[in-house]
């Protein structure tokens, strides 16, 4: 393991200093192994970990590339850790969206566009389709702040909060608010958002999204007070 940490960090640091900019080949494997003084199977152990992590690109029968190192390839793994954390630990991701999500949409409410506008006047229409349905609504959901955020043009604040509000949280939430004849409300909440960003309305869709935010919050705190009960 300390030899394949050696590797991970020479080819780190090769990448970082511009050795290895994004889209360059790596070296052949004796080669690259020789180049760092290391043996190749730390060189080939590291190079598995830096593919899972989307740093470097491994393509059968041509070689290893660095990737673009773009944010929603690095961050990708965010969301797949939100989905392990134990209970306690979801309210700590909630109040890291509370931080971010408000902020966001306080940005996104400059920058929207009347085709982002268009695209998330659909996605109510369909919330509000599918207010009894948890499933339907936990993929409007994801869309519609997806879009909002995706319309900072900001690709790492949009790949952070893509991966902080995991499927499993929006779930919990969702069917928590149905279950407590509350959804409806919720939709509304994002209706108040739509509204704020189409009046371009900085600080008005920055407090609606803290509204919202807490109201998620609230829930899940509910749902999670409930289960522990139960168990």
């Amino acid at each position: 393991m300390a030899l394949t940490d050696d590797a991970i960090a020479r080819i780190r640091s090769m990448i970082s200093s511009g050795e290895l900019p994004p889209g360059a080949r790596l070296p052949p494997e004796p080669q690259l192994a020789a180049q760092m003084g290391l043996s190749r199977s730390g060189v080939r152990e590291a190079v598995k970990v830096l593919e899972s992590a989307r740093v470097l690109d491994v393509r059968r029968g041509d070689g290893t590339y660095v990737t673009s190192l773009a944010p929603r390839l690095l961050l990708e793994g965010l969301g797949v850790a939100v989905e392990l954390l134990r209970d306690d630990t979801l309210l700590e991701v909630m109040e890291v969206r509370r931080m971010l999500e408000p902020m966001a949409t306080g940005l996104a409410a400059l920058r929207m566009t009347e085709a982002r506008l268009d695209e998330l006047r659909h996605i109510l229409a369909e919330m509000r389709a599918a207010a009894d349905d948890a499933e339907k609504l936990i993929g409007f959901d994801t869309a519609f702040h997806h879009t909002v955020v995706a319309t900072t043009g900001n690709e790492t604040l949009t790949s952070l909060l893509d991966g902080l509000s995991s499927r499993t949280l929006r779930a919990r939430v969702w069917r928590g608010l149905i279950e407590g004849n509350s959804a409806h409300q919720t939709i509304d909440e994002h209706h108040a958002i739509y509204l704020a960003l189409r009046s371009r309305d900085q600080l008005l869709a920055q407090a609606s999204a803290l509204i919202h935010v807490n109201t998620s919050e609230a829930w899940l705190r509910t749902v999670l007070a409930a289960q522990a009960a139960d168990a």
